[in-house]
């Protein structure tokens, strides 16, 4: 399977169920239309009819592109892309039987049969299923925050293109931008918030959820230098529409679709396509793993907790993720139930002078701090889950769900991201990790949120598979040592 088709199957696996269950039907209602209501399975010609049909169902499957941009689709396309996909298992199954001199006028006749039925199903069945995707409040939130930039001569009928645009349905417009006029307070085009060119939009952009923006140049239209080097520096995906770009800072990634338009992409995360649907499949099957030994841990771990400090096992927070997107963390609870409120008055404590982060001493707020070993360190129940990384471990259902990876970056919280400069936001232009290359550096020991930033870019922009599995040894090793931590 070629890298874009990996993708593809593991982004589609939903469509591909249905499309292997729907063959399976429309077997059998097309064997009732010539053998009414007898069982296709039973006779042996037909059973290995079936099986030769599956076969070449799960080769074009594997071997072609058919489910590439299935959800960007309109009716015609497709129509047109399940009648090809159907002609190629038909086709496959009929050289085969024609090979082993197993052809008859009865098999003939049900794959006739069956192509017809198929075509028909499967059409309605894709459009239903993409109903039920495109209805769905995770397919909204997984949808792409895009934001235009161009002038206010043609931002209305680009926007009106984007979104009568078929391919619209990946992505939404959160905002325009209008580089060559003043804006109103409040002013919209349809519901989408227009803004001005100026220091609070690029503040917004730097804050905001913001996946990508789509810069499109009109002929009077002045090319925004300043503008794109803070988008750089922030790590945001840039998508130009294809006009003369030579300047040699923002280096062009790929060429693809946006809508009705053909864009040229600069990221400073990019990365092939198949290398990342590896990526996420080690992030299901390590997620998998994860919430196995979190079960276990969570049996003998919850009564010890409540004993403690009675109240929820687990601890719950907002965190921003990927470009901005917030998404709510699970841990284990290693602090009594009052610390988020406690943390205001310990701010005057905090390592990290920058308050981009929190981390202090002997923390009052961890379950049995008060506790002392010989050597006046706290040794409480709370000291030792957070010494192990024990209270990371229900994070491994945000990797599995898509939250968050294995590997990558950690995610802030809303105030401490609203504290983030335009360098550091390029902390979150990839999915956040349950542990990273800062993490196996240093972890605690680290104090500069700046040196912090410096590892996190430095993983963004040196990633490879090679090096999340550097970083999953190093950090299995660094647990066990308990090697920097608070």
């Amino acid at each position: 399977m070629g890298n874009k088709s990996l993708k593809e199957g593991l982004k589609h696996a939903d469509f591909i169920i249905i499309d292997l269950l729907c063959l399976q039907l429309c077997f059998i209602v097309s064997y009732w239309l010539h053998l009414p209501f007898e069982n296709p399975y039973g006779t042996e010609a037909f059973q290995y009819q079936a099986v030769i049909l599956t076969t070449s169902q799960l080769l074009v499957i594997v071997f072609t592109n058919n489910y590439r941009g299935i959800l960007r689709r309109g009716r015609l396309d497709e129509l047109w892309a399940v009648i090809k996909y159907i002609a190629q298992v038909m086709i496959l199954a009929l050289i085969y039987l024609f090979a082993v001199k197993h052809s008859t006028t009865a098999s003939r006749l049900q794959l006739g049969l069956t192509s017809v039925t198929y075509t028909a199903a499967d059409y309605v069945f894709r459009q239903l299923g993409k109903l039920r995707v495109f209805n769905s409040s995770k397919y909204r939130q997984n949808r792409r925050s895009v934001v235009l930039i161009t002038s206010g001569s043609i931002a209305e009928p680009t926007l009106s293109a984007l979104m009568s645009d078929p391919r619209h349905s990946s992505f939404f417009i959160s905002g325009v931008i209008v580089t060559d006029r003043k804006c109103s307070s409040g002013e919209k085009i349809g519901d989408i918030p227009v803004y001005a060119l100026d220091s609070e939009t690029i503040s917004r952009l730097s804050h905001g959820w913001v996946d990508e923006v789509f810069l499109l140049q009109s002929e009077d239209m002045t090319f925004p230098s300043e503008l794109m080097n803070s988008l750089f520096r922030m790590g945001i995906t840039v998508n130009y529409s294809i006009t003369p770009i030579t300047d040699g800072r923002w280096n062009i990634t790929e060429m693809r679709s946006l809508g009705p338009y053909r864009v040229l992409s600069s990221s400073v995360s990019a990365a092939p396509a198949g290398k990342l649907a590896v990526k996420r499949l080690a992030d299901i099957v390590g997620g998998l793993l994860g919430c196995i030994i979190t079960l276990i841990v969570f049996i003998f771990l919850a009564p010890i907790i409540y004993l403690k400090s009675p109240g929820p096992i687990f601890f719950k927070q907002k965190r921003v993720g990927q470009n901005g997107k917030p998404f709510v963390m699970y841990k284990f609870r290693s602090m009594y139930m009052d610390a988020e409120k406690r943390k205001q008055e310990l701010l005057e404590k905090n390592r990290i002078g920058s308050g981009m982060m929190f981390k202090m001493d002997d923390d009052p707020r961890i379950i049995g701090s008060e506790k002392k070993d010989k050597n006046g360190r706290p040794k409480g129940i709370g000291n030792f889950i957070r010494r192990h990384s024990i209270d990371e471990l229900p994070q491994f259902f945000n990797v599995l769900i898509g939250n968050m990876s294995l590997v990558g970056t950690r995610p802030p919280t809303p105030d401490e991201w609203e504290k983030y400069g335009l360098g550091h936001r390029i902390r979150m232009s990839i999915k956040p990790g349950l542990t990273g290359l800062w993490q196996v550096s240093g972890r605690s020991r680290i104090t500069d949120f700046e040196e912090v930033v410096r590892l996190d870019r430095d993983y963004i922009e040196n990633w490879s598979l090679l090096l999340d599995a550097k970083i999953i040894f190093k950090t299995i090793a660094v647990v066990f040592k308990a090697s920097g931590a608070e």
